[in-house]
């Protein structure tokens, strides 16, 4: 998991005891394929749970501190030398049984998920691997960097668009979506009315003595995570207090996030000064749209509110129809409070959202039953809240009991779990949490985020979220624009609709110049409040009635306004459509497929380690090498006449004519994940070898180009081609 050693200039060199040293802390964290499979540390306690673990550790710890109390009972008192002896050896005894609990505990906790120091550990493999090899550096490195902005290189930037262009296959394409490209520049007027403007914050802590800023949730989730991982002694009582933080982080309001801080002695991180309270800080990149600098604007936050501004022309151009969903790829920004976690939080990155209209009573859809019977890791608000972990649960049974709130959000859930999976997330280190009920907004039906686990724990990469009607509507009051739907009776129905009616000359002369806002009041006054304020004014006459707009309470009376249910014939019915939103962070999704894909592997001489990206040829940066066996004109008029084949076929490739070990031109290929190498080696035919089984086949040149496309395209497996071709047993050195 160390940078592959190679014995060029072009590559750093490291020594084989630092290799040694790193590979069994990759290897302990990571599953890996047949092709690399790791030993998993035998526990001799792999029945003992965490928590009957540390109620052993306590009691055996009291034993201790009893028996210490003894021997220094025995010193005071002066006893016998061979009395303070026994009772001495009985101590120490008892300390080795403490220490061998307390390694136990360690090794259940670092099982579970991942040693701080082993994740850690691994994770600068894989980054030092990733930047040396220019899948991302961090940006204006020249100039020192900012924080939080990093540059794709070619690698990088091939794996981004072949994981984009996987997404809209999967969605866009085999959806029927409609997809649109929205400007980044966002007038204030838009987010105001989406609520970012007044609510888009994270609560925010200062060191009160250099004012450096930091997220004040972090700084919780690190001490808690920090004392389970590496406190032994901690009662089983403190370690249910602290688990219960970690699930309800999100819950927490500003004032009590503040007094867990207080209550742990939480301090600056660098310099242990003290904390302000928290306070929240908006997120968004503020700007001026146009050279006065009167028109305030901002950086977008999401893609998604371009989709709702435009629902009028998408629902046109859908031919009047529901539903329908449009998606839309692009940049957003966020001024985090303090970036970490590399590409899992920065300032500019790419999203790929979708906002699926449906009628709100109507949210079944025609082709859940093709997700239904798909099993995956969930992990429900009751698990999270009692403190259980994720279970495996049944997609439709979920959406039949109504853990998941309809069929449209489980149809998304089960199609964003075939997406990641295709990419190569582990299925096993993949799950969908559902948000808790203060997690989640007023507005929302439901909820739920795919996690996917890396080595900065669960990470949130997906949100696929019910939103109901809120942002259409929230729309429609701010621009004045009805952002609405029909629906067309064959027949027409009679219906029972509230009417109110405001006597306006009444109003104009109670309220003068606010006379409108009382208005459009009153107006918006839904059935239940109406017949509210309806009842009200028959037995009163008058009623004290809030206007938001002027900030005040005003005094209705009787004359002026008229509610009534009247019954109606109607043609059609208009409604605000519900919207589900499944939300993609393409960063955070391709740096865990990043994690999910490395491994390292010894050498043919053993005494190095070689790393290897395990990408699906989808994902690939590069789908193959082409490498002559030796320094050969022949052999080298080959491989052009086949780098030829596969640039007209559309095929990635490099092709390496130098002289360099066939061993290390594999190497070097498979650390960028190169999922396959065609050797050279006659002028008829060549050998074509996969990267993980290092299986070859021999193939004729004519075909070589055709077969690499058919695997690279996902339309057959390594293992259906070698049911076609012969097997290969090379006689050249591999690695």
């Amino acid at each position: 998991m160390l940078p592959t050693v190679l014995r060029s200039s072009c590559f750093p060199v490291y020594s084989k005891p630092i290799v040694t040293l790193f590979l069994p802390i990759c290897r302990r964290f990571y599953h890996l394929s047949a092709v690399c499979t790791p030993v998993t540390p035998q526990m001799d306690a792999s029945d003992a749970s965490e928590e009957t673990l540390r109620g052993v550790l306590a009691e055996k710890q009291a034993s201790v501190d009893a028996q210490a109390g003894v021997v220094r009972k025995l010193k005071a008192e002066a006893a016998a030398k061979a009395d303070i002896e026994a009772a001495v050896e009985s101590l120490k005894a008892l300390k080795i049984e403490v220490s061998a609990v307390a390694k136990r505990l360690q090794a259940v906790v670092s099982s579970s998920g991942g040693g701080s120091g082993d994740r850690e550990a691994f994770r600068q493999v894989v980054v030092n691997t990733l930047e040396r090899r220019l899948f991302y550096i961090p940006s204006f490195k020249i100039y020192r960097g900012v924080a939080g902005l990093y540059d794709y290189g070619p690698p990088g930037c091939a794996v981004k668009s072949n994981v984009l262009s996987l997404w809209r296959q999967h969605f866009v394409l085999e959806e029927n979506m409609l997809e649109v490209d929205c400007p980044c520049v966002t007038p204030e007027i838009v987010l105001k009315a989406s609520g970012h403007v007044d609510k888009f914050t994270d609560l925010m802590v200062k060191d009160e003595k250099t004012g450096s800023c930091y997220r004040a949730d972090h700084l919780l989730k690190d001490f808690c995570k920090e004392k389970l991982e590496k406190d032994s002694t901690l009662p089983s009582v403190k370690v249910a207090e602290l688990k219960h933080i970690l699930a309800v982080l999100d819950d927490l309001s500003a004032e009590e996030l503040g007094a867990k801080l207080k209550e742990y002695g939480i301090t600056a991180p660098d310099t242990k000064n003290p904390l302000s309270d928290p306070y929240p800080f908006n997120l968004m990149f503020q700007t001026s749209i146009g050279p006065s600098g009167l028109s305030p604007g901002y950086m977008r936050p999401e893609t998604a509110q371009g989709i709702f501004v435009n629902f009028k022309d998408l629902y046109y151009y859908n031919g009047y129809r529901l539903p329908f969903a449009a998606a839309q790829i692009g940049q957003a920004f966020r001024n985090e409070i303090s970036p970490r976690q590399g590409l899992l939080r920065v300032r500019e990155f790419t999203l790929a959202e979708i906002e699926h209209f449906v009628d709100p009573e109507d949210k079944s859809h025609p082709k859940f039953v093709d997700v239904a019977d798909l099993e995956f890791l969930m992990f429900p608000r009751e698990l999270q809240l009692s403190g259980e972990s994720a279970k495996l649960i049944d997609l439709g049974e979920a959406v039949r009991k109504g853990t998941i709130n309809n069929e449209t959000l489980g149809y998304f859930i089960g199609r964003v779990y075939l997406f990641l999976t295709r990419l190569g997330i582990d299925k096993e280190r993949l799950r969908f949490r559902q948000h808790l009920p203060n997690e989640m907004a007023h507005y929302a039906a439901d909820c739920w985020d795919a996690e996917i686990e890396c080595s900065y724990g669960w990470i949130e990469c997906v949100g696929i979220a019910d939103r109901s009607a809120y942002d259409l509507r929230a729309h429609t009051d701010k621009s004045g624009v009805s952002l609405v739907a029909h629906e067309t009776y064959p027949e027409p129905r009679e219906v029972e609709k509230l009417v109110i009616t405001p006597s306006k000359k009444e109003l104009g002369l109670a309220f003068k110049g606010n006379q409108k806002m009382v208005v459009e009041a009153l107006e918006a006054l839904n059935q239940a409040e109406a017949l509210e304020i309806k009842a009200a004014l028959e037995s009163k006459g008058e009623i004290e009635f809030e206007v938001c707009t002027l900030g005040k309470s005003v005094i209705i009376k009787k004359n002026m306004v008229s509610i009534s249910m009247e019954k109606k014939k109607e043609h059609q019915r208009v409604f605000t459509p519900s919207v589900i939103e499944p939300s993609f962070g393409i960063g955070r999704i391709i740096y865990c497929l990043f994690e999910h894909s490395f491994y390292t592997r010894p050498s043919k001489s053993d005494d190095e380690q070689l790393n290897v990206f395990r990408f699906p040829p989808l994902v690939a940066p590069i789908k193959c090498t082409v490498f002559p066996l030796i320094k050969s004109q022949q052999f080298d008029e080959v491989a052009k006449i086949i780098a030829r084949s596969l640039r007209s076929a559309g095929i990635s490739h490099i092709i390496d004519i130098t002289g360099t070990s066939i061993g290390k031109r594999y190497a070097r290929t498979d650390e960028i994940g190169v999922p396959f190498a065609i050797t050279v080696d006659s002028t008829s035919s060549v050998t074509i070898r996969e990267r993980d089984s290092k299986e070859q086949i021999r193939v004729s040149i004519d075909e070589v180009a055709s077969v690499v496309k058919e695997v690279a395209d996902g339309q057959s497996t390594w293992a259906d081609i070698m049911w076609r071709f012969p097997t290969h047993s090379a006689s050249h050195v591999d690695d």
